[in-house]
């Protein structure tokens, strides 16, 4: 005996009201910080003779690319469930911020290659002072920034609404050191590799943010479960009908942000159908009330002799 249960709306993103217009919020406002951020390094960078702000100014440029990315793969994944994607579209999102974490790799390793590569060059003078109040306000600017945006990420549930907090955090705490490696180099002028170092550093930083950003998402791409604490709760939820003698053969995925269930429950093998689906929905709706993250699961019926066959 089979049940199913199946949400009319997969992404659990999506079904949070306005989403869509929270994120053209978060992609305006981001895209506009951004470039004025960016604009403001990179010229201080040149003017102010400094690798390393202009380092972060290519950061804050990336910045930009990532918020469009957001912005126009969402009016993919917001989409409704539909014939040809009846578990909805979440795992656009998920593609969605896997690529911008390897589009964060690829800078990074750029950043970090032209900065070691011209670490033992000295400079003719040592950077100027718009260099560094460039990059103290990208400091505050990005952190700022980082707040607002993982509180929508988090209310909205969007994984790539986070990922791309995470990368302005990731921004604020490298442009610290760009901050330090900056002043270092003009408080001492012979020191002038101090900018080469804080463009390293600058990189190391990205590819952190890179790593934390993609991981998680390719995992769900090729369909990593949920965790086991995830699991044993599952268990404990389907066990809690009186009904269910066993519960066995959980089987979990991510489709998006949410998680879709499989499962097999043992019960009375002298129950009627209609006994059977009345158990296998009330554990449906056990699961899709006690966990946000479940939006979809599937009920296997089985009498204890069949489990037994199975076993053997």
């Amino acid at each position: 005996m089979r049940d199913r249960h199946l949400s009319s709306d997969m992404g659990s993103a999506s079904s949070h009201p306005g989403t869509d217009q929270q994120i053209r919020k978060v992609t305006l406002i981001g895209i506009a910080v951004n470039i004025a951020l960016a604009v403001f390094k990179l010229a201080a960078g040149i003017y102010g003779d400094s690798q390393a702000v202009i380092a972060d100014g290519i950061e804050s440029l990336l910045d930009v690319f990532t918020v469009i990315m957001v912005y126009a793969g969402s009016r993919f994944w917001l989409q409704p469930a539909d014939e040809s994607h009846p578990f909805g579209h979440g795992r656009m999102e998920t593609l969605a911020a896997a690529i911008i974490g390897v589009s964060l790799v690829g800078a990074a390793v750029a950043i970090g290659w032209e900065s070691i590569a011209t670490l033992h060059e000295q400079h003719a003078e040592p950077p100027g002072w718009i260099a560094a109040i460039a990059a103290l306000a990208s400091v505050i600017g990005k952190e700022i920034l980082f707040r607002w945006t993982q509180a929508i990420g988090l209310r909205i549930k969007s994984v790539a609404v986070v990922a791309t907090a995470w990368h302005y955090r990731s921004d604020a705490f490298s442009s610290v050191p760009v901050v330090l490696a900056v002043v270092g180099a003009i408080l001492l002028p012979n020191w002038t590799f101090l900018d080469h170092l804080g463009a390293v550093v600058v990189s190391m930083f990205i590819l952190h943010a890179a790593f934390k950003i993609t991981w998680p998402n390719l995992k769900q791409l090729i369909d990593v479960g949920a965790p086991a604490e995830m699991r044993r709760r599952i268990r404990d939820i389907a066990c809690a009908n009186r009904s269910v003698i066993q519960v066995h053969d959980i089987r979990t995925r991510y489709i998006g942000t949410s998680i879709q269930v499989d499962l097999h429950l043992i019960v009375d093998g002298g129950l009627t159908v209609h006994q059977g689906h009345e158990i296998s929905k009330d554990v449906e709706t056990r699961l899709v009330r006690d966990i946000e993250e479940v939006v979809d699961v599937v009920v296997h019926v089985e009498p204890p002799e069949e489990a037994v066959a199975e076993e053997g």
